[in-house]
C-alpha cells in the first residue's frame, strides 16, 4: 500500500491549484482578446459582455484578492495589446528608431494598462469576500469606473478606448451610447460590466428565457434609429486632402500638397459665409510673424508669413473662414525653444480670427519625455522636428461671430471625457481636426468612435477633419450624417448641425460617473453588513 503522507501526496494538491490559476490566467487571457472584438473596426458587442461575463465569474472563483488581481491583469494585458495594435504601425513612419520598437511599445504600455483593470478586479474580490457573481460584478462595475477615471489623468493619462465604447451602434444610431449624458464615458463602461454580470447570472441559474429576453431588449437597445437631424445655420465645407504620411513633413512636396487641398477648397459658387475646416498638418507655412527669417525659409511659402495667409485667403474666398491645423513656434533670444500644435482661424483676408494651442498632448509623440535620459539611449519623438511641443491653456471656446462658437480639441484630445469644453463658456460645435495617417487599420475607426461618444456626451456636434480619413461630421446625438472614408482626397459641403441643451454630464462632467460609482459601492456595503447582522 502507498503511503498516502508524503512529501509527493502533499505537494500534489498544490500543483493542481498552480494548474487551475494557470488556466484561469489563460481564460481571463482570452476574454481581453475576445472583449477588444467589441471595438472598432469589427465592433462585435456582444463578444464584449460575453467577455466580461466571463472574467466576472473568473473573479467570483479566485480564491483571495491577489488571485483576481492576476486575473485582471491577464484579461486588461491582452486587451489593451490588441486595442492598441495601431500603434505598431505609427513606428513605420519615423526613420530615428527600429520600427520593430514599435511592438516594444505595444507591449510595455499593454503591462501598464493592464494594472487598471487588474487593480478593479482585486478590489472587487476584496469587496465582495466571494459573495457571489452578482455581488462580484456589481463591486466590479464600480471600481471599473473609478480606475478608466484614473487611466485618464494619472501620468498625464490614455484614455484611448474605455470598454463602454463596445456599446456604440453603427454610424447612423447611438446604439446604448445614448445613455452617455446621464452615465458619461466611464459610467457607461461600468454599466457594461453590470450588463455581462446580469447575462452570467441569468446563465448561471439556467434562466435561459429571461436571458433570451434580455439579450434581445440589448439587441434592441443597440439597433434602436435615431431620429432625423434638425437643419442647421452655418454653412461648412469640410475637406479631406489624403496627404500621404511619408511625405507630409518633406519640403519638397508641400507646394504639390498646398495645390491639392486649395483645388478641393475653392468655392463652387456664391457660396456666401461659410466655415472651411482643414486637418491637422494641412498647412506647413509658419502663419505667425516676428519669427527669425531663417525659419520663414525654411517652411513658409515665399518665405513670408504674410504672403502665406493672403493665398490662404484668395484660396477660401470671399465670405468663408478657415480653421486649420498649424504649428506656432515659441521664440527667444532669437531661437525657437519650442512649438505648439494649434488651430488657427484666418479670415479671407488673410487675417487672424483667433487660435488655439493643443493642451493634451502625447508623450513620445509631441514630446519625449524624461528628454535628458531617453535621447541619449537613440529614443526620439514620433511627429518629426527636434522640437518638443509645448501644452497650450486647457478647453477653450471661439467666438466667430456668424460662424459660430467654436470648441477646438486636436486629434487625440478628443478621446478624454469631461475635458473637452469650457463648461463656462460653451460652444455650439466642436472642431476635432487630426492626423491619422500613421494609425493604421484600427485607429482611425476608434478615432472616429470616440469623437461620437463625446458628442452624446455633451450634446454637441462634432466636425471632425483629417489627413487620410477617417473624416465626418458628427450629429449631437452622435449620429454621422456625412463622412469621408480612408484614403480618399474629397471634401463634403453642408449645414453645422445643431448643438442640443445642455446635457446632465455636459453640467456635472465627471462627477456624475464617480457619483453613481460611489452610489453603487455604498449601497453594496451598506446590504452586505444587514446580511451579517
Amino acid at each position: 500500500m502507498v503511503p498516502l503522507d508524503t512529501p509527493r501526496s502533499r505537494a500534489l494538491p498544490a500543483r493542481l491549484s498552480a494548474l487551475a490559476a494557470t488556466r484561469s490566467h489563460l481564460a481571463a487571457a482570452l476574454c481581453g482578446l475576445l472583449a477588444a472584438c467589441g471595438f472598432p473596426p469589427l465592433a462585435l458587442w456582444p463578444a464584449t459582455l460575453l467577455a466580461v461575463a466571463a472574467l466576472v465569474w473568473l473573479i467570483t472563483r479566485a480564491p483571495r484578492p491577489r488571485a483576481a488581481f492576476g486575473l485582471g491583469w491577464a484579461f486588461g494585458f491582452t486587451h489593451f495589446a490588441l486595442t492598441n495594435n495601431w500603434i505598431a504601425t505609427a513606428f513605420t513612419y519615423q526613420a530615428q528608431m527600429p520600427a520593430a520598437l514599435g511592438w516594444v511599445a505595444v507591449i510595455g504600455l499593454a503591462a501598464f494598462l493592464a494594472l487598471y483593470p487588474a487593480m478593479a478586479a482585486a478590489g472587487a474580490a476584496f469587496v465582495a469576500g466571494r459573495r457571489g457573481l452578482v455581488t462580484t460584478g456589481l463591486a466590479l462595475a464600480a471600481l471599473w469606473v473609478l480606475t478608466e477615471w484614473l487611466r485618464s489623468w494619472v501620468f498625464t493619462g490614455y484614455a484611448w478606448a474605455p470598454l463602454g465604447l463596445s456599446l456604440l451602434g453603427g454610424w447612423d444610431r447611438p446604439g446604448l451610447a445614448a445613455l452617455l449624458p446621464w452615465l458619461g464615458t466611464y459610467g457607461l463602461s461600468g454599466l457594461v460590466v453590470a450588463l455581462g454580470t446580469g447575462l452570467a447570472a441569468l446563465a448561471a441559474q439556467g434562466r435561459r428565457l429571461r436571458l433570451a429576453v434580455a439579450t434581445l431588449l440589448l439587441a434592441a437597445g443597440m439597433y434602436w434609429p435615431s431620429p432625423p437631424a434638425a437643419p442647421g445655420a452655418v454653412a461648412y465645407s469640410l475637406v479631406q486632402p489624403n496627404l500621404r504620411q511619408e511625405e507630409i513633413d518633406d519640403p519638397a512636396k508641400f507646394e504639390s500638397q498646398f495645390g491639392t487641398i486649395a483645388a478641393l477648397t475653392s468655392p463652387r459658387r456664391d457660396e456666401g459665409l461659410r466655415l472651411v475646416l482643414w486637418p491637422e498638418s494641412a498647412v506647413p507655412d509658419f502663419l505667425r510673424d516676428g519669427y527669425p527669417q531663417i525659419y520663414y525659409d525654411r517652411m513658409t511659402a515665399g518665405g513670408d508669413p504674410r504672403y502665406a495667409r493672403w493665398r490662404i485667403g484668395q484660396t477660401i474666398g470671399a465670405g468663408s473662414l478657415l480653421l486649420t491645423g498649424a504649428v506656432d513656434l515659441e521664440v527667444q533670444n532669437g531661437r525657437a525653444v519650442g512649438a505648439y500644435n494649434s488651430v488657427t482661424a484666418l479670415t479671407h483676408e488673410g487675417q487672424f480670427a483667433g487660435s488655439y494651442a493643443k493642451a493634451h498632448l502625447v508623450p513620445g509623440g509631441e514630446y519625449l519625455p524624461l528628454r535628458s535620459i531617453l535621447a541619449p539611449l537613440g529614443l526620439s519623438r514620433l511627429v518629426a522636428g527636434t522640437l518638443d511641443f509645448i501644452p497650450g491653456p486647457g478647453p477653450q471656446t471661439l467666438d466667430l461671430g456668424p460662424w459660430g462658437r467654436a470648441g477646438m480639441q486636436i486629434c487625440y484630445e478628443i478621446v478624454f471625457s469631461g475635458q473637452v469644453v469650457d463648461r463656462a463658456n460653451r460652444p455650439d460645435y466642436l472642431f476635432n481636426p487630426s492626423n491619422d495617417g500613421w494609425f493604421g487599420a484600427w485607429g482611425p475607426p476608434q478615432h472616429l468612435a470616440q469623437a461620437r461618444m463625446r458628442a452624446i456626451e455633451e450634446g454637441l456636434p462634432v466636425l471632425r477633419a483629417t489627413t487620410t480619413g477617417i473624416s465626418a461630421v458628427i450629429d449631437a446625438r452622435g449620429v454621422v450624417r456625412e463622412h469621408i472614408g480612408r484614403g480618399r482626397a474629397a471634401r463634403v459641403d453642408g449645414w453645422v448641425p445643431p448643438a442640443l441643451p445642455a446635457t446632465l454630464f455636459a453640467r456635472l462632467g465627471n462627477a456624475l460617473p464617480l457619483g453613481l460609482a460611489a452610489a453603487l459601492l455604498a449601497a453594496l456595503l451598506l446590504a452586505m453588513r444587514r446580511r451579517r447582522a
